[in-house]
């Protein structure tokens, strides 16, 4: 079963995510097990961010968080945040192109 993680965060500094971004997957090349990022904005919200971000499972999510890279990121981005960011951990049950 694939899985979703969603990650809610406020920022002033959309390019330095955007940078951060490139840096992890540059840097993890064959090491990663993310199948899909997608970086949103809020238009209602300004410095609003989603980012959901796609796994094959739930195991392969766990392994990529075990990679330092991913560490990294998740560090620089708390730096980077108003705030804590918010995660939601979503199991995929139905997943349809219409």
């Amino acid at each position: 079963m694939s899985f979703i993680q969603v990650i809610e965060f406020d920022t002033a500094d959309e390019q330095e995510v955007q940078r951060l971004m490139d840096e992890w997957r540059d840097s993890t090349g064959g090491g990663r097990t993310v199948t899909h990022t997608t970086l949103t904005r809020d238009r209602a919200r300004p410095g609003h961010y989603v980012a959901i971000v796609r796994f094959p499972s739930y195991e392969e999510a766990m392994r990529n968080s075990e990679l330092p890279q991913t560490g990294k990121l998740a560090d620089r981005m708390r730096e980077l945040c108003d705030g804590p960011p918010r995660y939601m951990d979503l199991d995929v049950i139905r997943d349809e192109d219409l």
